[in-house]
């Protein structure tokens, strides 16, 4: 395919080949006509030949004639094209015709509500949320695990002489310094042994977490974050005291 910058070149070209071919077929058929007159003539000479006066004047008028409107074509569209704004504005009904100006405001209606009935209504991807709902956009299965680099950061916070994360640990072995801390229901079980079943799901299954999965993951999530910030926020508060006890006493 040619590029862009070919093809004005090869537009102008192709433009002046088509004029000296024309200029050159009327110049012939002008000169084949004449000399056809000149035998023809009863005295075979140019001299009070009419016949060869008014196709030599025909020829003349054919030449002013298309000057005449080549050059007025070619003002014309210059003018037009003149008056085309060199900025971007929108169109106004005052700018064009009625009928275009209806038929743009139609076509562009018909595109709008296209556009709109094209959109997935009711479209759903295993593991992720559904569009236009509250977990738009999210995947169920990074943001769970995103998770565990968030409760680690402040189980060290809390407890700094946690053991470091291991890729492949079981949530509640490697948070099980933090269990004391987490409240229990009935079963005895703790959000975090929730978040450990939901982990695994979504480290080890082939299928994807569901959202009420995913929102029972996030939800043990941040009782656990909640749990370990209020212990230290105690701890931070408890330092405080202590300081200001020494700074008393000294």
């Amino acid at each position: 395919m040619l590029s862009s910058r070919l093809v004005k070149p090869l537009l102008q070209i192709s433009y002046i080949l088509l004029v000296l071919g024309t200029f050159c077929a009327t110049l012939l058929s002008c000169v084949a006509i004449l000399s056809q007159a000149v035998r023809t003539a009863p005295n075979r000479s140019w001299n009070k030949n009419f016949n060869a006066l008014i196709i030599g004047a025909s020829y003349i008028i054919l030449l002013i004639a298309s000057i005449f409107f080549c050059l007025k074509r070619t003002i014309a569209v210059r003018i037009k094209l003149s008056r085309f704004s060199r900025t971007h504005k929108t169109i106004t009904r005052g700018d064009v015709p009625d009928s275009v100006h209806k038929y743009i405001t139609e076509e562009y209606a018909r595109t709008c509500l296209i556009a709109h009935q094209s959109q997935p209504t009711d479209a759903f991807h295993e593991g992720w949320g559904k569009p236009g709902g509250q977990y738009e956009g999210v995947r169920f299965r990074r943001a769970l695990l995103d998770t565990i680099s968030k409760i680690d950061s402040l189980a060290h916070l809390v407890i700094p002489t946690h053991p470091p994360l291991k890729p492949h640990a079981r949530m509640i072995h490697h948070f099980r310094f933090i269990l004391p801390l987490l409240p229990s229901n009935e079963d005895e079980l703790t959000p975090l042994h929730y978040y450990d079943s939901i982990v695994q799901l979504a480290r080890i299954s082939h299928q994807e977490p569901t959202e009420e999965e995913f929102e029972l993951g996030m939800d043990s999530a941040d009782v656990i974050m909640q749990a370990l910030n209020e212990c230290r926020l105690e701890m931070l508060e408890g330092s405080s005291t202590q300081l200001n006890q020494v700074s008393e006493e000294s």
